[in-house]
């Protein structure tokens, strides 16, 4: 855990700031639950969703993706009550002050993130569903998402909701075919959907996953192969134009024989 010695402590809007001397605080770490580490590896890390996120939202050096860091309005030595959610994305932001201050610090960095995300756990389940939509909606956080693998702990297996007036209202979630539930958030323009227990995120433009490490090695392989196709086709064509043109020779050959028999 990283830590700064604290020489002086301050009140600002009602909230205790920590310091040390440069007068910057870097949050602690997040208390962490084993179950819930293991659900949110399980659909974020080890499918490089957070990566494959980047590389379809671009602009690398103003969007965030990140989670598992505390979220709050301002500076504050107080951790009581902070969320720290799976997974956030934010557009036009600093994610290098993000990862220097180890947190997401709205004053910071002007604006509450665009979009939240909970991945559903045992020790998670009623929080997410009751206490953290109601303070995500209190900091007006456009898009909260919950996924559930198997709807056990959220009551269902993917819902969303958008800020409305200051108010969440629900995502409609649509089922699609073998079971395949979507829903559509319009910050990221992108479908998302629960399938086969995983979470996945699809183009609403091509109907098709974003970008992954599968799919972009399919298409490197398919792009070799079409390469190698082309390849064997001009050298088949070649190879029939050598012949063809032995042919020709041969038979001019031939008729310079005969004029001059």
């Amino acid at each position: 855990m990283t830590t700064v010695d604290t020489t002086r402590t301050y009140e600002g809007n009602g909230i205790a700031v920590a310091t040390n001397g440069a007068d910057y605080y870097v949050f602690p770490d997040p208390p962490e639950d084993p179950l819930d580490k293991m659900a949110n590896f399980d659909h974020i890390t080890a499918t490089g969703n957070a990566h494959h996120l980047a590389m379809h939202l671009g602009e690398l050096e103003t969007t965030l993706i990140a989670g598992e860091r505390y979220m709050c309005i301002d500076v504050t030595g107080d951790m009581t009550g902070l969320r720290y959610p799976d997974m956030l994305i934010a557009f036009d932001v600093s994610p290098a002050e993000y990862k220097r201050r180890k947190a997401y610090v709205i004053s910071e960095q002007g604006k509450p993130p665009d979009f939240v995300l909970e991945i559903a756990s045992p020790s998670t389940g009623d929080v997410d569903v009751g206490p953290k939509r109601e303070d995500y909606a209190a900091l007006s956080i456009p898009e909260y998402w919950r996924f559930d693998e198997t709807g056990q702990f959220h009551g269902t297996r993917l819902a969303g909701d958008r800020l409305v007036d200051g108010h969440y209202e629900p995502v409609e979630i649509i089922e699609l075919e073998d079971g395949v539930l979507q829903g559509y958030s319009e910050v990221l323009n992108l479908n998302l959907r629960w399938e086969d227990g995983e979470l996945r995120w699809h183009d609403p433009e091509t109907g098709r996953h974003i970008a992954t490490f599968e799919s972009e090695r399919e298409r490197a392989n398919e792009e070799r192969a079409r390469a190698d196709r082309e390849w064997q086709s001009h050298m088949e064509q070649r190879t029939r134009a050598d012949r063809e043109q032995a042919r020709a020779d041969a038979l001019e050959a031939e008729l310079r024989q005969l004029r001059n028999s």
